[in-house]
């Protein structure tokens, strides 16, 4: 018998093998449009000038990204993940090809705004989408794959574009996300198949314009606060009072509309509320330590800037391992509780070691610290995605999967906000003697090639302020994540279904044997 049914299953097999290909493809496309650009921005200000402007380059693609997150969740339960993944994928080939054609930093911004509008979806659609092919059990596995991706691409990101900057042009940063984007459309295109339902919905027109705006005015106060303006200035308070009533106004409208953005009563979910507050206070330390861990390395140990993101390998050695092994276990045994657990406990540990460190720490424990934090994080979000997808009806598992991904997005840009402020008050606190008459202690004159030009003795104080400057930083993140461990105790655990009866239709025409096989999961299991 079962010699008669593998030939049937095999093409189902390879198109689901295809399809998993493809997202994590997607991913990698959204995870580098973020991370690549940093180290090619003093080529960029070269020849286009705008130095002036130079923030609004990473923030306009952060900013457009986050605000349209849960819109793409919405409109994926509504008309089937294909068709939202393949426009997705098209508006960020097309803000990719203008921002290389870029001849104005104006013109540059208002592109990269463009390709955050298909990177935002790219994200959210492409987790979603497994949703809608792999059973929950089996899921674990391959969004364990997933996270190793998005670590990939924070450490390759940074590194693949000071080479392209060095050896082509900046052009290619973005150019080079063409061939890759072509090919995962046209995966999508032939192995996905669309919704076969045509269903006529009520589009929450006044539910997207509030969203958007309210967050538009939170990422922009977070973003700006502390840099541009300060926390107490006009611009800065006007920000939060505009996100606070459109947010608010949201909620009402949310209330009542018949098939709303982000609908309420999924903050009656144990599963969404937990997944997502834990997400929101582990993006905050992850984005944390991201931010400040080069610092320290290129001050306290002298390291260039690219040798401080290779410096950063250990941390990603410990998300991409950790976030695999946690798939791996929510695959074999069907449960995820004890997993957050852990990892926050361990992420605690690692914060509190990178609270205490000092300047002549050896490298080889700030390794071992950055691999903690790492392995700390890496569960999160496969364990937050996988259970809040299984935990979920079956037409609100695409606006679940954007509402944990808005958390940790709205968690990191918090974070860095926050924690570049303790870091600068009490920088300014421990240094301001220090310096030549006419410096300044803030973290804009900071630097590198400042700190060498200083006097032996001083210079010396310097780090040592800046070291102890540090501390408080990690010391709150160590704080969020203690946090978020009390927090998981709090998750109501669903053993994960070996079936997808009660998951939205499959868009693409496999048994549930096929993906079984592709996770490595064996045939009974899915019966």
């Amino acid at each position: 018998m079962s010699q008669t049914v593998q030939p049937a299953e095999e093409p189902q097999d390879q198109s689901v093998r295809l399809v998993i290909g493809a997202v994590a493809v997607t991913l990698l496309l959204a995870s580098l449009g973020q991370t690549i650009v940093s180290t090619a921005l003093p080529s960029i200000v070269g020849q286009l000038g705008g130095l002036d402007h130079l923030t609004w380059v990473v923030i306009a693609y952060l900013l457009s990204s986050t605000v349209v997150a849960p819109i793409y969740g919405k409109l994926g339960d509504l008309y089937g993940r294909k068709i939202v993944l393949q426009v997705a994928i098209v508006i960020f080939l097309g803000g990719a090809v203008l921002s290389a054609m870029a001849t104005s930093m104006t013109f540059l911004i208002v592109a990269r705004a463009i390709q955050g509008l298909g990177g935002g979806g790219l994200m959210v659609v492409a987790m979603t989408v497994v949703a809608d092919i792999i059973p929950p059990r089996q899921r674990g596995r391959v969004q364990g794959l997933f996270g190793a991706v998005f670590g990939v691409a924070t450490v390759v990101g940074p590194l693949l574009g000071g080479f392209i900057v060095e050896h082509l042009s900046w052009q290619w940063i973005f150019l080079i996300n063409l061939p890759l984007g072509i090919i995962a459309l046209a995966v999508i295109a032939v192995a996905l198949r669309p919704r076969a339902d045509r269903v006529k919905h009520a589009i929450d027109y006044s539910g997207f314009v509030l969203l958007s705006g309210g967050l538009t005015a939170f990422v922009l106060a977070t973003s700006l606060g502390g840099n541009t303006f300060a926390w107490a200035s006009v611009e800065i308070i006007g920000l939060i009072v505009v996100a606070l009533v459109f947010l608010g106004a949201f909620l009402w409208v949310e209330s009542r509309a018949p098939e709303p953005v982000l609908p309420l009563n999924l903050f009656a979910n144990n599963t969404f509320s937990v997944t997502s507050a834990v997400g929101f206070l582990v993006g905050m330390a992850m984005f944390g330590s991201i931010t400040f861990l080069p610092m320290y390395l290129q001050l306290a140990k002298g390291v260039s800037p690219t040798d401080s993101a290779l410096q950063l390998v250990p941390m990603m050695v410990g998300l991409i391992g950790a976030s695999m092994l946690s798939g791996f276990l929510m695959t074999r045994t069907g449960r995820y509780k004890l997993l957050p657990q852990v990892s926050t406990f361990v992420l605690i540990i690692g914060l509190a070691l990178l609270a205490n460190m000092q300047l002549d720490t050896p490298s080889w424990q700030v390794a071992i610290y950055m691999f903690l934090v790492g392995a700390g994080i890496g569960p999160v979000n496969s364990v937050s995605v996988t259970a809040t997808q299984n935990a979920v009806s079956r037409d609100q598992v695409g606006v679940a999967t954007a509402g944990n991904t808005l958390f940790r997005q709205i968690g990191g840009s918090i974070g860095v906000s926050a924690f570049g402020a303790i870091f600068s008050s009490g920088l300014a606190a421990r240094m301001g003697e220090l310096l030549p008459a006419g410096s300044s202690g803030g973290t804009g004159s900071f630097n590198a090639q400042m700190v060498a030009a200083l006097p032996e003795p001083t210079r010396s104080l310097v780090l040592e302020a800046f070291a102890s400057a540090l501390h408080p930083v990690f010391y709150t993140a160590a704080g969020a994540a203690l946090l978020a461990f009390a927090l998981t105790f709090f998750l109501e655990e669903r053993p994960l279904s070996n079936s997808l009866r009660q998951e939205p239709e499959a868009e693409i025409d496999a048994e549930e044997t096929a993906a079984a096989s592709v996770v490595g999961a064996p045939a009974t299991a899915m019966r």
